[in-house]
């Protein structure tokens, strides 16, 4: 009976492979649309490719650690293993290799990973002012997650959040393609992440913290914004769309959202009649 555990144990490795070979190719039924969404910004790949270094490292340790617990449990199985057993007060050689394969495994994905870390989330972009230096690019648009809902802020012409000309959504994200976009993003409430899948962007929003995100969207079409954080009974519902669009047609939405806008607040209401 020893044995049929072991085998059954051996079924973990070798199950798991087959679903994560599956969910990779995403061709396979059930696992269609189960792995990464379509990419869509221009540092998008840089992400997966650092996801992928970290799972072949990780998977090799799982596989490698599944059939040696395996053959132990195969070779000594009580029922079939005359041996007399044998006791160790320990190894400090092998205490010693094992302590430092996981530090030097820990400090190289700390390395590989410091260019994409700070590309993403250090290095503001930046622009030549009108002096001609060279200075940070100010956020396009502003959003505050809250229970559960996105705020939506616009920058108006005048570059500026926190001003008259700006225009205001609730879960509607509009950028413009080929163009890094520079996000604020902080929370009116409670712990949100701000994630957006297909342009590889996510971010914790932490009350009282204001934050930054930014990403050029290399192709146009819509794709979902949805908080990754446990927020509430309501955290399922709260997701928006981010479209991304030509220059021109964002100006256009932009434009027209302004005049609606503007409309809203200067049509009398039924009292003021």
């Amino acid at each position: 009976m020893g044995r049929f555990w072991s085998i059954m144990f051996l079924l973990v490795p070798i199950l798991g492979v087959g679903v994560f070979v599956c969910a990779f190719m995403d061709e396979t039924w059930p696992f269609v649309n189960m792995w990464f969404p379509e990419d869509i910004s221009d540092h998008g790949y840089i992400i997966d490719n650092l996801f992928n270094t970290i799972m072949y490292l990780t998977g090799l340790i799982f596989i490698v650690t599944g059939l040696m617990l395996f053959w132990f449990m195969w070779k000594y199985d009580a029922t079939k293993n005359s041996e007399p057993v044998k006791f160790t007060h320990g190894s400090h050689t092998l205490e010693v290799v094992w302590s430092i394969i996981p530090a030097a495994t820990l400090l190289f994905i700390a390395i590989y990973q410091m260019n994409a870390w700070a590309d993403a989330k250090i290095i503001r972009p930046t622009e030549m002012g009108p002096n001609g230096q060279e200075v940070v690019k100010p956020p396009l648009v502003e959003v505050v997650g809250r229970q559960f809902e996105w705020r939506i802020r616009y920058a108006g012409e005048d570059r500026i959040i926190g001003t008259q000309d700006d225009v205001f959504t609730v879960n509607e994200l509009h950028l413009p393609v080929g163009e890094e976009a520079v996000i604020a993003i902080k929370s009116d409430d409670v712990l949100h992440s701000f994630f957006l899948p297909n342009a590889r962007v996510k971010q914790d929003l932490v009350p009282g913290m204001k934050q930054f995100v930014w990403f050029r969207p290399m192709k146009t079409g819509q794709f979902d914004l949805v908080c990754a954080e446990l927020c509430g009974w309501g955290h399922y519902k709260m997701k928006g769309r981010l479209t991304v669009q030509s220059r021109s047609d964002f100006d256009a939405w932009m434009k027209a959202s302004a005049a609606s806008q503007s409309l809203a607040s200067f049509t009398p209401s039924d009292e003021d009649e």
